[in-house]
């Protein structure tokens, strides 16, 4: 070579993401979004290595399963999304074949596995952070009450694994019926607990909530009353403070404060306020761009390390859980749920 020449500087490589989203059909306005999101957790990465590759599912499984087979022949490094538990499962069978780690925007944690991580903010982690709170407080005695739907069954199954986890007697579980009456539900929750109770969480949201916490006292709750617990949307709910026997009651939730300032950022970037569910997109956009920088050898995120995320910090493990930090919240009288605790880092005590 002469003196004095040099060798064109070569460009590194460049890694490819797809972007599993609605983009047609009646969920289309919210992929656009989530898919706005994302493109704002590239841009502040300032990873200039990586290509986003928007692929639209339709808003359904079939959709979702042919975006994934896609992304495989596309020679992806990661796959973000896609929105719902169903288009999860069906995407997840061509991911894994082409070992294709999913970081999917559901919160429904039985999809979860080796190489999925859901990334929504689940009935579980909840649980898990109300029940640490009253358990750190004494309380040994846990109860739900909560609908007969998907989302009380969920909070029953996740009550029952940290009360095995910490080894204390079996929760009592009470799923009702929608149109149940409030006192005849907490009578027989009282039958069921002769020996009373140290935490009850009702897994009801507004009026139904609020009467059940009122009908426990006349059952028979009331000397010593339970610790009183709920879940994430309650804190969407400031007339919970309206009724004197919530006053007090804990739920854990993401933490507002990192929600206001995604939403601001979001606002300034694109003049328009975010759906809730932009928040998971940029999270799990942010956690893709950092699994490219690893070795082509790996084939996930660096399991392990915590991503302070929209909604508080996460942290994935190899078996697909993902652990969140939620901050502890108060329900105020009258007022709008006053944070107590900030979320803690995922690992550490109190999380």
């Amino acid at each position: 070579m002469a003196v004095g020449s040099r060798q064109p500087l070569q460009e590194p490589p460049r890694s490819r993401i797809a972007l599993l989203l609605p983009l047609s059909g009646p969920q289309a306005p919210l992929g656009a979004a989530m898919e706005q999101a994302a493109e704002l957790a590239l841009f502040e990465r300032g990873n200039r290595n990586v290509d986003f590759l928007p692929m639209d599912t339709g808003g359904t499984a079939s959709g979702a399963a042919a975006a994934a087979r896609r992304a495989s022949q596309e020679g992806v490094r990661v796959i973000v999304g896609p929105l719902t538990a169903a288009e999860t499962s069906a995407a997840s069978g061509p991911a894994r074949a082409a070992r294709i780690p999913i970081l999917a925007f559901t919160n429904d944690s039985a999809q979860a596995g080796s190489g999925v991580w859901t990334l929504g903010v689940t009935p579980a982690q909840q649980v898990r952070r109300a029940m640490g709170a009253a358990q750190s407080a004494g309380a040994r005695r846990f109860a739900l009450v909560a609908p007969d739907n998907a989302f009380g069954r969920v909070l029953a199954a996740a009550m029952r694994t940290e009360a095995n986890t910490w080894g204390l007697t079996d929760p009592v579980i009470l799923l009702h019926s929608a149109r149940a009456n409030p006192p005849t539900v907490a009578q027989d929750l009282a039958s069921r607990a002769p020996g009373g109770l140290d935490a009850i969480m009702i897994g009801s949201t507004g009026a139904t909530a609020r009467a059940i916490a009122a009908a426990l006292g006349p059952a028979g709750f009331a000397e010593p009353a339970p610790r009183l617990l709920g879940h994430a949307l309650w804190a969407q709910d400031a007339g919970m403070g309206q009724e004197p026997a919530l006053v007090g009651a804990l739920f854990a939730a993401p933490d507002p404060d990192s929600r206001a300032r995604f939403d601001a950022r979001y606002e300034g970037a694109f003049g328009e306020r975010p759906p809730r569910l932009a928040g998971v997109a940029y999270d799990a956009a942010g956690v893709a761009t950092r699994v490219v920088l690893t070795p082509r050898g790996q084939a996930g995120p660096n399991t392990g390390e915590v991503f302070d995320g929209v909604d508080g910090p996460i942290r994935l493990q190899p078996d697909g859980i993902v652990q969140r930090g939620l901050a502890l919240f108060s329900v105020e009288a009258m007022g709008e749920p006053r944070m107590i605790e900030s979320a803690p880092r995922p690992g550490s005590a109190g999380s």
